[in-house]
């Protein structure tokens, strides 16, 4: 008999995948030496073996093998816990303590679920890690161990890593060796060997016939994508021996006790989310594509009036008839525009510094009210009014339509509300 096979046998392992064969292997060859060693792999796959195997090989076999489970211990106490404390060194501490790290040493040290210790306590771990030194809780005085650390989290530790949840220094000391156990659906021919085994005990200890699985059943176990693992797999086994008196179990009758079985089966989940991210990137495209647009739109705007402003007004027409697909998709018109000029807009401010007899706007045929401000038409005088009382007539028109309302007003005059407050403020129209 092998060593591989020997082992298996005594720690209970059932299975013969090379995915598992691996990592016991790989378990044989370090269990001789004292680096430390991380053992990953999602809930409920068997992590606690590979620990347990790495001891009873290495030459600490003799001395004490000591299992936490980080993740079970308070914070307030983890401490504690693992280092030990002095008498007094907190509400509680009656009598000094012996931590964890003190009573196994020459040994083992299991940690699982070891990214569930808190920051402070990871400090404390990686000192240990590098010099074999720890101080008690409430003690300065400097202690040393000698212990073989292994740990196991079913936590990606690189992510964790990288929000800060776990010290990356200890991650790389911790990972001198990982070992990785594979998840029951990367080893789906072990799934009926197990389940009799577990059919098997139960059947023992309940003093029962032991179950068999129609080849439909088998069939349903293997492809099925046991979340849970090994340990939802022992539930299913104890809770279909404890309640079916018919020995026989079809798929039908297995059916019942995986009620998620179809949608636990099928792949849809990467498909959906490849589909969404494909119709994202499209939307992503589109939208780009309108500001694009929009963009170009604006620069040809900007040109439009800056071309406006230096003829004095007197090219209006030219420029709608040229640019008239452009005017129409800014004024949201379909109508096409006239060379005729129309009555001041008194929606538009005319900025401060710009010498020009006379605004004409462009005449939009069939626009409607509501999208244009109505406007009481003022004959052009010889005389124009400055830019100055022309921007006060403008504030003060738009603040009595709204009724003093300098939000409707700000908008109504094209302008950010805290301008026009600014304008009020320089006018004095309080």
């Amino acid at each position: 008999m092998s060593q591989l096979q020997e082992i298996k046998m005594r720690f209970g392992i059932i299975g013969n995948s090379p995915l598992l064969d691996r990592a016991i292997e790989k378990a044989i060859q370090v269990a001789n030496t004292d680096i430390s060693v991380l053992v990953t792999g999602e809930s409920g796959v068997g992590k606690e073996n590979i620990p347990k195997i790495i001891h009873a090989l290495s030459h600490r076999k003799h001395k004490p093998y000591i299992a936490v489970n980080c993740g079970a211990i308070p914070e307030g106490t983890i401490d504690s816990e693992l280092f030990g404390h002095e008498k007094g060194a907190f509400t509680g501490a009656l009598s000094t303590r012996k931590g964890y790290f003190e009573e196994a040493d020459g040994g083992t040290i299991f940690l699982d679920e070891v990214a569930e210790l808190p920051l402070q306590t990871q400090v404390r771990l990686l000192r240990v890690l590098e010099t074999g030194e720890f101080i008690k809780v409430g003690s300065s005085k400097i202690q040393k161990t000698d212990v073989r650390i292994v740990a196991a989290t079913n936590v990606n530790m690189l992510e964790a890593v990288s929000k800060h949840k776990f010290r990356e220094d200890l991650y790389y000391r911790l990972n001198t060796v990982e070992i990785h156990l594979p998840p029951l659906r990367e080893r789906k021919e072990d799934i009926p060997l197990i389940f009799k085994k577990f059919c098997l005990d139960f059947a023992e200890k309940y003093r029962q016939p032991p179950l068999k699985l129609s080849k439909e059943a088998e069939e349903l176990l293997k492809n099925y994508r046991w979340p849970g693992n090994i340990r939802q797999l022992r539930n299913l086994a104890e809770q279909i021996s404890v309640v079916e008196t018919n020995r026989e179990i079809t798929a039908e009758v297995l059916k019942n006790y995986l009620p998620d079985i179809d949608k636990s089966t099928l792949p849809a989940l990467h498909t959906s989310s490849n589909s969404s991210n494909a119709d994202f990137a499209s939307e992503r495209e589109i939208l780009y594509k309108i500001l694009f647009d929009m963009r170009n739109d604006l620069n040809d705007l900007k040109a439009i009036t800056l071309e406006l402003i230096k003829s004095g007004g007197t090219n209006t027409g030219r420029f709608a008839e040229e640019n008239s697909t452009l005017l129409q998709k800014v004024f949201r018109t379909s109508e096409p525009f006239t060379s005729t000029p129309i009555v001041n807009n008194p929606g538009i401010i005319v900025n401060e510094g710009i010498n020009t007899p006379h605004v004409n706007a462009i005449n939009i045929n069939g626009a409607s009210q509501e999208e244009f401000e109505e406007a009481e038409v003022e004959p052009m005088t010889e005389e124009v009014l400055s830019l100055e009382k022309r921007e006060i007539e403008l504030i003060k028109k738009a603040l009595e339509k709204h009724n003093g309302k300098r939000k409707l007003a700000a908008e109504e005059l094209g302008i950010s509300e805290r301008t026009l407050y600014r304008k009020i403020k320089q006018y004095n129209l309080q």
